[in-house]
């Protein structure tokens, strides 16, 4: 699927027909920059629970930025089409009679309802339940109940469904922005392709989806998630203790070697994005019948020793702002805000096309064991992350800097692997993450005037 920017039919970038201005002043942008302080390492924990900074990160966070969408796999054939969310925006994605594949906001264009009210499916046109109007797989208005009852002025081709400003894949990893003038999506995923490769990479034929999609609900922030994903390899041995117990062939936990593993942590400081791995040959949590699947070898000559020996191990990631997932199993999510308090978790498990069906059913059934909504990994997390939030709301608790010092220094080019990298045990791609939340929350995105 190519890039596309700048859609025909009535778009954000282009300004729908019958838009209104909307005045200045409407929202009020807080300054932020007093709130994190990457240098220091110290974060205001007044960022998770505040409405006001919320709804501005609505605007200014993830309407300019890429978020992920879905699988290419999810749309096999003409009128295949899912929904999802960017931010709190419903969002249709579709495949057209041509074979392209677009994005639109899941809301009517004459009272606003959603046209369509289902997961995923197969259709021919999307038809609003309030009043019938009716939209084709391209975004086009086809149909309008009494359309007799609008003057001559009106014009069907005029109030389409607003289409997304630009929508790309990466190796099948669909994303999408509302920001006409964001890189394009190689440019803004950076340094990051080379980790991601380590599990969208594997298999020339590519990859698939397995299972469905898992869903669930969280109390938290979803900053708590996708920062963890980018950062923190430091909880693993505290909050996964029983986990790694039930796991490890002895019942007691994976060796000192193991679980005191070396390792490095990437981070983009141009897209905010993180990654972290272990270099310790064993560590590979994986279902036996997976790792026997691997031919080593090849993987070597495709992707290189460093590569094998380091992201394609027991590592985390998080492409900025949402996007998370773990390259050895193959499972990928986006941590959807519903809120300053509330996040949606939607999980996927990709696996390389050439597996068997045995093959892929062990990975299916080891990530809903491992992260699943009720895995033994996932429900640590979860757990921690709503802990932290249940709390953030006292005074004197929220007035209380958060402590992401770990690790300052310690970044460098290693020469091994791309980019910035520092220890495994770091706070450094947090320390990033939040940069750029900052950095986005303080720059008046494309849609507002220069004087708001």
């Amino acid at each position: 699927m190519a890039a596309k920017r700048l859609p025909s039919t009535g778009s954000v970038a282009e300004t729908p027909k019958g838009a209104l201005h909307r005045p200045t002043g409407i929202h009020h942008n807080f300054e932020v920059a007093g709130m994190v302080d990457s240098t220091s390492g110290l974060v205001d924990r007044a960022i998770f629970t505040d409405e006001g900074l919320y709804q501005q990160e609505l605007r200014r966070v993830f309407a300019p930025s890429w978020l992920f969408l879905g699988h290419v796999d999810q749309l096999k054939k003409t009128g295949d089409f899912f929904t999802t969310f960017m931010g709190e925006d419903p969002i249709i994605v579709s495949k057209g009679k041509d074979g392209e594949i677009r994005a639109f906001l899941n809301s009517c264009r004459h009272r606003g309802a959603r046209v369509c009210r289902a997961d995923y499916g197969t259709t021919k046109n999307f038809t609003c339940t309030y009043h019938g109007w009716t939209y084709d797989l391209e975004g086009k208005l086809s149909n309008v109940p009494n359309v007799a009852g609008y003057d001559e002025n009106f014009d069907t081709a005029d109030w389409g469904l607003v289409e997304v400003a630009q929508i790309d894949n990466y190796k099948g990893l669909i994303f999408a922005t509302w920001n006409p003038s964001a890189p394009e999506l190689p440019d803004a995923l950076g340094g990051a392709k080379y980790y991601m490769d380590a599990f969208l990479d594997k298999d020339p034929e590519g990859t698939v989806v397995v299972g469905g999609i898992m869903k669930w609900e969280l109390d938290g922030n979803w900053k708590l998630a996708a920062e963890q994903f980018a950062t923190d390899w430091y909880h693993v041995n505290m909050s996964h203790a029983s986990a790694l117990m039930v796991l490890s062939p002895t019942g007691k936990g994976p060796k000192s070697e193991i679980a005191n593993t070396p390792g490095r942590q990437f981070h983009d400081e141009q897209g905010g994005h993180g990654a972290g791995f272990p270099t310790h040959p064993k560590s590979r949590f994986d279902a036996q019948k997976v790792h026997e699947h691997y031919d080593y070898g090849f993987l070597r000559e495709r992707l290189g020793d460093a590569t094998v020996e380091g992201p394609m191990t027991t590592g985390h990631g998080t492409i900025f702002p949402n996007f998370s997932y773990l390259p050895i199993n193959g499972s990928i999510r986006i941590w959807h805000p519903k809120g300053p308090n509330k996040m949606e978790v939607w999980a996927w498990t990709i696996l390389d096309k050439s597996m068997s069906p045995e093959v892929r059913e062990a990975q299916r059934l080891y990530n809903l064991r491992t992260f699943g909504p009720s895995g033994i990994f996932e429900s640590d997390d979860g757990e921690n992350w709503s802990e932290v939030q249940s709390i953030s709301n006292g005074f004197v608790t929220n007035s209380v800097a958060l402590n992401l010092q770990m690790g300052i220094g310690s970044e460098r080019e290693d020469g091994v692997y791309p980019g910035t990298t520092s220890e495994l045990y770091s706070d450094a791609a947090g320390r990033n993450f939040y940069r750029k939340w900052a950095q986005l929350m303080d720059t008046p995105a494309w849609h507002e005037e220069p004087n708001e």
